[in-house]
């Protein structure tokens, strides 16, 4: 073996070291012991350096991540593709770990705090919702979006939260039982799910949680679509509008969703065929999702009858993928978004990450 002592590594920026290369006769290869040593990648991204660099990539574009995080903030200069190539590999890797059920959360020192105020129960809160990301097909040209799974767990308080995101349902729905287990969400008395009334969600959570896990309806999504109808049943008419949405309501908030059906169902008909066919529409989605709004009976308990931690979860991954002009390889948004919904999650639960990454 021939010994070189010439080649260097640039390590966090201003730390220059002289490393050992090696050459081998017979076989032709050549290696750095020191790389092997110190956790090296292809890259060359120190075990130091490669989670700050990832951060730039899961905080901004990775142009920006390279272009003026690292250089502002830690005087390193690399290239965009460096960014982009170090953390779409850390978000696949933990991707397909969380897949495998290995779901990343950070250690609790402190158990997480399910009490609700003025009340001797306690409670833990699901969200679960998705939202489109922007795609482009492997040559470039432009493809139809896809939706994105993004779920949160968190306390009454939303003092602790912790989000998971997936293109796939079953897969969110069953690492959301996984990172349960490591919040410690079974030592509230009462789990809770929050959604709105999209096409399997409930179905989902309940196949990976149990069979009669409580679901309520978002508010906002149902108070929607009371609004909605009201738009097209005094059409012109704002007051009108106003004064049927408000009476609706009311009802909702205070009688539930029996109370809401029997309302309906004593309406009298609508005098156009089409107004008529979407108050049928009104009646059956508040019968589909009677048992998920009984608002009275929640708000008695204190509990939450709204998603805004999960509406605010999809906005703060949605932002990091649905940037200006941005578009997306599926498996680039697929690897990059957990990263962000793990940052997201607390400095606790990324330097978790990070403590067992390869």
């Amino acid at each position: 073996m021939n010994y070189r002592p010439k080649d260097w590594l640039t390590v966090c920026g201003w730390v220059s070291l002289p490393r050992a290369y090696y050459h081998c006769k017979a076989c032709g290869e050549g290696h750095f012991p020191f790389d092997h040593d110190n956790h090296l990648h292809a890259d060359k991204l120190s075990a130091g350096l490669r989670p700050l660099v990832c951060l730039a990539g899961t905080l901004e574009s990775f142009e920006g991540g390279s272009d003026d995080l690292l250089g502002r903030f830690a005087g390193v200069r690399l290239s965009e593709s460096t960014v982009r190539r170090a953390t779409e590999d850390a978000g696949a890797e933990l991707a397909e770990r969380q897949r495998g059920g290995d779901v990343v959360t950070p250690p609790l020192p402190q158990p997480w705090d399910f009490s609700i105020e003025d009340h001797t129960d306690t409670a833990a809160f699901l969200g679960l919702d998705a939202f489109s990301v922007p795609i482009q097909k492997s040559g470039g040209g432009k493809a139809e979006s896809r939706m994105i799974y993004t779920a949160v767990l968190y306390t009454p308080d939303k003092r602790r939260s912790h989000y998971l995101v997936d293109f796939d349902l079953d897969r969110i729905a069953a690492q959301m039982r996984e990172a349960s287990k490591g919040l410690g969400l079974g030592k509230a008395d009462k789990v809770i799910a929050i959604t709105d009334g999209g096409n399997g969600l409930r179905e989902a959570l309940r196949r990976n949680f149990w069979d009669d896990l409580t679901c309520i309806l978002d508010w906002y999504h149902a108070a929607k679509h009371l609004h909605d109808y009201a738009k097209g049943l005094h059409a012109g008419d704002a007051a009108g509008v106003e004064a049927w949405a408000e009476e609706a309501k009311g009802i909702l908030y205070e009688g539930g969703g029996t109370a809401l059906l029997k309302h309906l169902r004593g309406q009298a008909p609508p005098g156009d065929a089409g107004t008529a066919d979407e108050l049928r529409k009104l009646v059956g989605y508040f019968e589909d999702n009677e048992d998920r709004a009984d608002y009275p009976t929640y708000l008695g308990k204190g509990w939450d009858i709204g998603s805004g931690p999960t509406e605010a979860a999809c906005k703060v991954v949605g932002s990091r993928l649905k940037g200006s002009g941005m578009r997306w390889l599926e498996e680039g948004a697929a690897w990059v978004a957990p990263l962000r919904a793990l940052y997201q999650s607390g400095a606790e639960a990324w330097d978790a990450f990070w403590d067992m990454a390869t």
